[in-house]
């Protein structure tokens, strides 16, 4: 019996559950808000762990098609004080593929290959329990039923509603997003600052990172404490405002690090929310969720690689499964929750050491997790 199963949400996580059934030969129907791939720009860089992003890579058969496009170098990083220091600089080895980047664009398209997404299908909310099956709720007027919908449809998930009333909550941190390009022949004295892979420099209550992706772009996260109103009154697109009030924040750091920002263009804030560790429900019938619309953290590298290899297991489950899927999808919640609240405690507490008042705490952390 072939089970009707929706996944909503073209990301990494829904992207990879529906290339593992896909290549179990199993139909699943991918709904994303989104009309096109290239409606939004994709991102910056993610490093997939061995483990984590790239098993579930393997389970989609498209670990070759990451490791050629993948950058190893990218995994070196550089730590800066603010008044430009170098307190620490590690560089991978030759043949370290730990943590290799790729950028989130190139992601996309590896497990796009030969799937068919419904594009521009915005769901507004599920209704399970239907007598034929989970009712879908599109933006258009239409109505679907399936028999298993999964919501990867991220932090501010349109399915999560159906299995429990938890909202994401701020963190403290806001994150401003920002990016130079051609980095290295428009400005190669800032090139030669990132390297390979990224730099960071840590302060009270704020932080800098600025991280390479292909292409010669680079992207630059200024993240900083303050209250979830402030500087909400900017123009965000209006980028010289932004460029004058932004750096102000760091006032004091070294002028390299600083024109970090001043050279940078499209600045998009991003205050940081997650859910609640751990973040669990009653099991309901037909209705599940991956990734950040599970379980939702800091963005510290653990996020897009749970979310993957969450969307390479369930998918197996279900494909494997002789009859029903739903104890499967059940068992499948409990590994997930498991992990997922390791995770959460773990990020929870790097942002709380990466974006401290004591900027001594972010080296510290550094030190433990980077390999000697």
């Amino acid at each position: 019996m072939r089970h009707r199963i929706a996944v909503v949400g073209s990301g990494p996580a829904g992207l990879t559950f529906a290339r593992v059934l896909h290549r179990h030969g199993h139909p699943v129907t991918v709904l994303e808000r989104d009309p096109a791939p290239d409606a939004r720009p994709p991102g910056g860089t993610l490093d997939l762990h061995e483990g984590l992003g790239q098993l579930a890579l393997d389970k989609a058969g498209v670990l070759a098609g990451f490791r050629a496009l993948s950058r190893p170098e990218g995994q070196a990083m550089r730590i800066l004080d603010p008044d430009g220091t170098v307190l620490r600089d590690w560089r991978p080895g030759p043949d370290d593929r730990a943590n290799p980047e790729i950028d989130r664009g190139q992601l996309r398209d590896l497990l796009l290959d030969g799937l068919d997404v419904q594009w521009g299908r915005a769901v507004t909310g599920v209704v399970p329990g239907g007598r034929d099956g989970v009712l879908v709720r599109l933006a258009d007027g239409r109505r679907e039923t399936f028999d298993l919908v999964v919501g990867a449809d991220g932090a501010w998930s349109r399915v999560r509603p159906a299995v429990s009333p938890v909202t994401p909550h701020y963190t403290g941190v806001t994150l401003v997003e920002s990016s130079l390009d051609e980095v290295d022949t428009r400005h190669p004295d800032l090139a030669r600052l990132v390297g390979d892979g990224s730099v960071a420099v840590y302060g009270v209550n704020r932080a800098l990172v600025a991280q390479r992706c292909s292409g010669g772009h680079v992207k630059v996260y200024a993240q900083f404490r303050a209250p979830l109103d402030r500087h909400a009154d900017l123009d965000w697109a209006g980028d010289e405002a932004v460029r004058v009030r932004l750096p102000a924040l760091f006032e004091g750091w070294a002028a390299p690090v600083l024109d970090l920002l001043r050279r940078s263009a499209r600045f998009v804030r991003r205050p940081l929310h997650v859910l609640p560790v751990p973040h669990t429900w009653a099991h309901v019938p037909g209705v599940t969720l991956l990734g950040d619309a599970a379980h939702l953290m800091p963005p510290l590298g653990a996020g897009a690689n749970l979310a993957m290899l969450e969307g390479a297991e369930l998918a197996e489950a279900v494909a494997t499964c002789p009859g029903d899927p739903d104890e499967a999808v059940r068992a499948f919640e409990e590994r997930m929750w498991e992990r997922a609240g390791r995770w959460g405690r773990i990020t929870a507490d790097g942002l709380e050491r990466l974006v401290s008042a004591d900027p001594a705490e972010a080296l510290a952390l550094f030190d433990e997790v980077q390999p000697s």
